[in-house]
């Protein structure tokens, strides 16, 4: 029997405005090498200063994970040869990170477990290479974009493990809005550490790295398939000659890891102090600006848990991501009872957004939900009626709840004469269970509401109807 080893190195583009080392613009999608400038671009003379905001959000975060932070750290150089590195080097943090020994707790059915995380760094992005049919293209627009890489311990044993720990600190990052950490733009980048061990061995073994994985799924598969691999050469006795210290590439077609190049050791990069920097030393006033901290994933919980009512599992798929959250947050301002949320958001909602659609991208936005769970509350419609209306809103946007009740009649009946006649009618026609219920056969009641409703199409207001039997059967 073995057991998986596995480590993660996460590379998170912080939202600043302009990047790390110059005044360029870190907006995505403009065109190829116009965000550029001669200190991004490596020109002669050219000298970085450091983006303050970028210290204060690499600050947050390490109090996010109750890390230490290093009031003074440095810049070094890492040095290596890239056609999208015009400096042929990279400015990153070595010797003293900005963040140290953190932590990270991931919940895995119902079980707790700590993730350390051993240090978050600052440092530069690089560009982008584009590969055509015989050439290359280099785009340095994110050159020069201010990164944190965040570097957990080798506590994860299995994929589950690991996708719990990246979701989790995707949702931190995004709570404290220090990153949108769109994995799909390439700002919330993964590389996994992963290696093997005979059960009960407390030796590490030969671990491979696969670089740029930028979806949850991709993580999972990508150590499933590695860990296979690795298993399968140590059992047929090729290990050693199979598993090397090396950089290996994700086939997302294919599902399977494929050798990229042999991975580099620290000494291969001749880290120096960056001489074009000085030390950072970090001030008080910005300690304290960056202490002040939003209501993190899992105080949110808590609260939800304690002063909401919510169940643990109910609490925990709400604050699974930042837009869940703040979705139901606006439900909850809007006065709609807990309990409502819940059941519309979590269970009819989501149920109903498919093929990659999410809560940031619904159909359905959190203004057309309140005005739909307040026709549920103030009895307009029946919650089986507001299922019909909620289909209608996610194929036909521009509708309003109220067109939408109208046009398919859903409406309720509440005028009490109505109601009245049909229950005496409904009464009248089953006189022998009346009498059977006025004997004490309470399970009958619902027998009557049933034929009411019935009797009224599912139009007549559920609860009047409720009111109008138990005033008439006394």
């Amino acid at each position: 029997m073995f057991e998986t080893i596995i480590g993660l190195e996460v590379h998170c583009q912080l939202n600043t405005k302009t990047k790390i080392f110059c005044a360029c613009s870190t907006s995505f999608g403009a065109k190829a090498n116009t965000h550029t400038c001669p200190v991004c671009l490596a020109l002669p003379g050219a000298l970085p200063v450091l983006n303050k905001q970028a210290l204060k959000k690499a600050i947050s975060f390490g109090l996010a994970i109750n890390a230490k932070i290093n009031k003074k750290s440095a810049f070094d150089r890492k040095n290596y040869f890239y056609p999208d590195l015009p400096k042929a080097y990279q400015i990153s943090q070595w010797s003293v990170p900005i963040v140290e020994n953190g932590e990270l707790i991931i919940n895995i059915e119902n079980d707790e477990k700590r993730i350390g995380i051993t240090r978050a760094h600052l440092e530069e992005d690089a560009g982008k290479n584009t590969h055509e049919a015989g050439h290359s293209l280099v785009d340095l627009n994110r050159s020069g974009t201010p990164l944190l890489e965040i570097v957990s311990e080798p506590d994860m044993r299995n994929s589950d493990e690991a996708v719990a720990y990246i979701k989790k600190l995707h949702s931190i990052l995004r709570f404290l809005n220090i990153s949108d950490a769109n994995m799909q733009e390439g700002s919330f980048r993964c590389d996994v550490n992963v290696s093997i061990r005979p059960k009960g061995e407390n030796k590490l073994y030969t671990r491979v790295e696969i670089k740029n994985l930028n979806s949850f799924r991709f993580i999972q598969k990508a150590i499933e398939y590695e860990a296979s691999r690795q298993i399968a050469a140590w059992e047929d006795g090729n290990y050693e000659r199979e598993v090397v210290q090396e950089t290996r590439l994700f086939d997302t077609t294919k599902l399977i890891t494929k050798p990229m190049r042999s991975k580099e050791e620290a000494a291969e990069y001749r880290y120096f102090p960056d001489p074009d920097l000085l030390p950072i030393v970090v001030p008080d006033d910005l300690m304290n600006e960056a202490s002040k901290l939003p209501e993190l994933p899992d105080e949110k919980k808590t609260r939800y848990i304690n002063e909401l009512g919510l169940k643990p599992y109910d609490a925990g798929v709400i604050i699974s991501t930042y837009e869940m959250a703040r979705y139901f947050e606006d439900l909850i301002n809007a006065k709609i009872s807990p309990k409502l949320c819940v059941t519309w958001l979590c269970v009819e909602l989501l149920g109903r957004l498919k093929n990659g659609v999410t809560i940031e991208n619904s159909p359905v936005n959190s203004t057309k939900m309140i005005e739909l769970l307040g026709r549920i509350e103030d009895g307009t419609i029946s919650a089986n009626a507001a299922k019909k209306v909620l289909d209608e809103l996610i194929t036909n946007q521009s509708a309003s709840v109220d067109e939408i009740i109208e046009k398919l009649g859903l409406k309720q009946v509440s005028d009490d004469g109505a109601i009245v006649a049909i229950a005496e009618a409904v009464l009248a026609a089953n006189a022998d269970k009346v009498a059977e219920f006025k004997a004490g056969k309470d399970k009958l009641f619902g027998f009557f509401v049933g034929q009411v409703m019935k009797e009224g199409k599912g139009a007549f207001n559920p609860t009047k109807v409720n009111e109008i039997l138990k005033a008439k059967l006394g």
